[in-house]
């Protein structure tokens, strides 16, 4: 039984102790999860979003396991832990949600276990399918970027709009690294940053993704995806970046993709 710490009526539990309890499911596409606990998330819905990645992704994947948990807890935030505790012991699991857990929890937590790299997702922080899908989504077009690389179709189109002071982006980490590999050099002028280059394409194609997955498991809006530190990449930018992803991995059989455009 995984060893618990008890606070008030709600337990803690170490992330590696809930993965040794588990035993992984793999999806049709070979994406491996888990699901643990309350996490309100019906198995259908969780299943689909699962299924969505597309099979030439899943590959890339293989060492990691995806457990939906209610929610994980940084163990340096709740101090219940001994600060001696290995690495993968350090990431607590709440098994309710309660007001106090919901302010300690991040939306996901990366855990190196004994076999593979378990990725905690918070299902009850994150309250709705969207919101998990996307959260899922951005730590598989993460993981796929950091395994596989840039392809150099997407390198050149994402640097192309970049040079060509396209609007906007599609996250803080590629707003900012872009801006940085941009800013001028007043010591070699016309030089670029290449570390900030290769970061803005790694976080752009990871972005790229995501939003690519995302679409395909559930219908939304773009301006969903608004955030208030910086403007949203122009929607002809990223419709073209989604067009070339889903040529490089085709949707699942069952999954469609496609853009459309509001009238106005």
């Amino acid at each position: 039984m995984a060893d618990s710490v008890k606070s008030g009526s709600t337990s803690l539990l170490q992330a590696s102790d809930v993965a040794s309890a588990l035993v992984p499911q793999s999806s049709p596409n070979g994406v491996r999860f888990a699901s643990f606990g309350d996490t309100l998330v019906a198995d259908k819905d969780l299943q689909r979003v699962i299924q969505a990645v597309p099979a030439l992704l899943a590959p890339a994947l293989a060492d990691r396991v995806f457990y939906f948990v209610p929610l994980a807890i940084p163990e340096a935030r709740t101090e219940r832990i001994e600060a001696s505790a290995p690495e993968s012991g350090r990431t607590l699991i709440a098994t309710d949600a309660t007001p106090e857990h919901l302010d300690e929890a991040i939306c996901h937590r990366n855990v190196t276990l004994p076999t593979h790299e378990g990725v905690f997702i918070s299902a009850r922080l994150l309250r709705d399918t969207f919101a998990l899908a996307f959260e899922f989504f951005i730590n598989v077009g993460h993981a796929f970027a950091d395994k596989a690389g840039i392809p150099e179709a997407f390198a050149t189109l994402a640097w192309s709009q970049a040079t060509a002071e396209i609007r906007g982006e599609t996250s803080q980490d590629a707003w900012e690294t872009r801006a940085t590999a941009l800013a001028p050099n007043t010591a070699q002028p016309g030089k670029v940053d290449e570390k900030a280059r290769l970061d803005f394409l790694e976080s752009a194609f990871a972005d790229a993704i995501a939003i690519y997955l995302l679409s395909l498991a559930v219908d939304f809006d773009y301006a969903e995806l608004r955030e208030r530190e910086y403007p949203l990449l122009a929607p002809a930018a990223l419709a073209d970046r989604l067009r070339l992803v889903a040529a490089l991995f085709p949707p699942n059989p069952g999954y469609d993709f496609s853009i459309r455009y509001r009238r106005r």
